[in-house]
């Protein structure tokens, strides 16, 4: 723990954390897929002073008939959402189970330069055989064999965004060069299944090494900045953050919120007739707004942030802009993110110094 501030992430892809949260959605269902839904959506988590957004994805679609399935690219969503906000960090989830870690280095790198310095990543796993199929990839069934997949490209990744120095590109006019080559390096990384050798084809990210979060059972904690950790109970919850030894810790929060019209606990009932709401061991909060800011106060003293799944978007972000979010800031438990600053300073994280550039300094000075 750092401070007394209490950083929010919201997890905004699709309607909710509910499989049924499109059926009490305020839009219809074509409009979920359009780059307006998704703006709005950031912009109210902006507006509302959220630290950041996250983007659920995968290769497979998000759910199963008769319920409205399909989502577009992460990636390509935080793009969207990055040219259209200001202050908001944005990650999306990308996993590197089966996809080129060289190349989802590129792409996050690039959102890094879209955002100026807003970007994190958030690392998960393509747990079914489907994903191998559909990336046309041999399976890796095996848990230990993906956790070893998952450290090996963020590993890979790290190394990439470090492989061009800060001051790598040049661009002298007088003698027509644009890079010195001296400052780009090779990574030369060797796993059990790929190697990689670099450098990276887009420049060193603004922030130097983009936000990282992700599971200390998935990712070692050496290649994390933000833990997120899970728990039934505030309890759970508090041990899992000791644990965790990362920089930064998240917990994991599922919230359903009474609204002016009805309450939590008959919101959840209803969609339940429907289809159940999957117990991920997450804590889970249904009930009112003024009892979600306790729990968020609870939890203030275990971890340095919540990353929020609203049972339904469209019903419980307007409560959470209204009622959660400023009652937290009236007890100086939350801070807005500033206009101007990278998501690592957000979080009070220091950019990291270049690898490479670090090594060239040390042997300068055990020469001298």
């Amino acid at each position: 723990m750092t401070g007394p501030a209490l950083r929010l992430a919201l997890e905004i892809d699709g309607d909710g954390a509910h499989p049924a949260a499109w059926r009490r959605a305020a839009h219809s269902p074509d409009q979920l897929l359009t780059p307006r839904r998704v703006a709005q959506v950031a912009a109210v988590a902006e507006n509302a002073g959220f630290t950041l957004v996250t983007l659920d994805d995968g290769v497979l679609p998000p759910g199963a008939s008769p319920d409205p399935v399909g989502r577009m690219g992460a990636v390509e969503r935080a793009a969207f959402i990055a040219a259209s906000t200001s202050t908001i960090g944005i990650a999306p989830v990308v996993p590197v189970t089966y996809a080129e870690p060289f190349h989802v280095s590129s792409q996050l790198a690039s959102l890094d330069h879209i955002s100026a310095g807003r970007a994190g990543w958030v690392v998960a796993e393509e747990e079914h055989p489907e994903a191998a199929r559909a990336w046309g990839r041999p399976l890796i069934a095996d848990a230990g064999a993906r956790v070893r997949e998952s450290q090996d490209g963020v590993e890979v990744a790290r190394a990439l965004w470090d492989s061009w120095e800060d001051d790598a590109v040049i661009r002298s006019v007088a003698t027509s060069r644009y890079l010195d080559r001296e400052r780009l390096h090779y990574i030369d990384f060797t796993g059990e299944t790929y190697a990689v050798k670099g450098p990276a084809i887009v420049p060193r990210p603004p922030q130097g090494q983009l936000v990282v979060l992700g599971r200390p059972d998935r990712v070692p904690a050496a290649q994390l900045d933000v833990a997120l950790v899970e728990g039934r109970d505030l309890a759970s919850v508090g041990t899992a953050a000791a644990g965790a030894d990362a920089p930064r810790v998240f917990a994991e929060v599922e919230v359903a919120l009474d609204t002016p019209q009805v309450t939590a606990s008959e919101r959840v009932a209803d969609l339940e007739r429907h289809a159940p709401w999957r117990d991920r061991g997450r804590l889970r909060h249904i009930g009112s707004a003024d009892q979600l800011v306790f729990v968020l106060a609870e939890l203030s003293r275990h971890v340095d942030g919540v990353r929020l799944h609203p049972l339904v978007l469209d019903e419980d972000l307007p409560v959470l802009s209204r009622l959660v979010l400023p009652a937290l800031s009236e007890r100086r438990l939350v801070a807005r993110p500033l206009p101007g600053t990278s998501l690592r300073s957000t979080l009070g994280l220091e950019r990291p110094a270049n690898r490479f550039a670090a090594a060239a300094v040390a042997a300068q000075e055990d020469v001298r």
